[in-house]
């Protein structure tokens, strides 16, 4: 992705390669502070060569790695060979469409299924299963890797996505989304019970410096993007919570990093450190039980379960609920009966 310093003093040619467009709201930090929470497998010295070598453009000038953006500023990486292009292959790829018109459609996305490609994931998720089901729409044949999406969810999450067929669709919906007056709401199992049964996390959110993968909240806005959830508990099942969250904000992993600030980690959430016992007892049987519920949900208890939002054309207010899956579900009736017997024992 990024060049040695050599073959950036040699440059005769550059490409564009990353163009971001700063928010309205953005606040004035280092440049290579504001790409380095956005860049995956990068650091700030290989911004700051960049930089060096003329490669960091705002608003089609080269910056320093120390300016400071600006709400408004386009920031564009130019490198010295072509952007790879991406082959999109449509795939036969069953979906469960909860709705859909001509305008857009709402699916139920299973765990497993990644939404866009990216390193890693070339094949198998939802945008080839789009680029095949509609593969007469303009949309979906021009190998956009984000075509019609207007908001993701992670790989092993599960729930309600909308998705655009239209341009003017996506955009509509996409500013709502953006202005938070889209509806989403959450269901999730977490390690504990929080103290209060109602509350608001706030904290903003960045990529984490030392792995890159995951997210971090950081205690002010001078790093990461502001962040807002609210959650509350649903039921205290001993150990473990049901808990509900609505999203005022965004975020890559947003409840994920949220939860994990407040001590509370999603159960079996492998990244960020919910899959292993943090609650309980030190019984054998106890392990055991909790080995069963991981096999059992193989991956972070996470459910989009509700979303709103204003129809594009109609301008109505549509609604969508799913049920949480059969993994989720199950885990919490096992917990149930773990909760009762161990009652009856005291």
């Amino acid at each position: 992705m990024w060049l040695h310093l050599d073959e950036l003093e040699e440059k005769k040619e550059l490409f564009e390669h990353f163009r971001f467009v700063c928010d309205p709201g953005q606040s004035l930090i280092r440049i290579d502070r504001f790409l380095i929470d956005r860049l995956q497998d990068t650091s700030r010295t290989k911004i700051k060569d960049a930089a060096d070598a003329g490669c960091i453009m705002v608003n089609d000038n080269p910056a320093k790695a120390s300016y400071k953006v600006k709400p408004g500023d386009v920031i564009v990486i130019m490198l010295t060979f072509p952007r790879k292009e991406f082959e999109l292959i449509p795939e036969d790829i069953p979906l469960d469409v909860v709705y859909e018109d001509d305008t857009l459609l709402v699916i139920n996305k299973k765990p497993g299924m990644v939404v866009h490609p990216a390193h890693g994931n070339y094949t198998g998720t939802l945008i080839h299963a789009l680029a095949w089901r509609y593969r007469e729409l303009e949309m979906f044949t021009k190998e956009d890797i984000r075509a019609g999406l207007v908001h993701r969810i992670d790989k092993d999450t599960s729930g309600l996505l909308v998705i655009a067929k239209t341009e003017k669709a996506k955009t509509h919906l996409g500013k709502q989304f953006y202005n938070k007056t889209s509806h989403r709401i959450y269901q999730a199992l977490v390690w504990g019970i929080p103290k209060v049964g109602e509350g608001t996390i706030t904290g903003s959110i960045g990529r984490n410096p030392k792995n890159r993968q995951v997210m971090t909240v950081f205690p002010d806005d001078s790093q990461g993007k502001k962040a807002i959830t609210h959650y509350k508990i649903l039921e205290d099942l001993g150990y473990i919570s049901l808990i509900e969250c609505r999203l005022e904000t965004g975020r890559t992993h947003q409840i994920r990093a949220h939860m994990k600030y407040i001590g509370h980690p999603l159960f079996n959430d492998s990244d960020y450190g919910g899959n292993v016992i943090l609650k309980g007892t030190t019984f054998t049987k106890y392990k055991q039980f909790i080995e069963n519920c991981f096999r059992i949900l193989p991956r972070q208890a996470l459910h989009a379960k509700e979303l709103g939002f204003i129809h594009p054309e109609t301008r109505e207010w549509m609604q969508f609920n799913s049920e949480l899956p059969e993994d989720i579900s199950e885990v919490i009736r096992k917990w149930r009966v773990y909760l009762a017997g161990r009652t009856q024992e005291l």
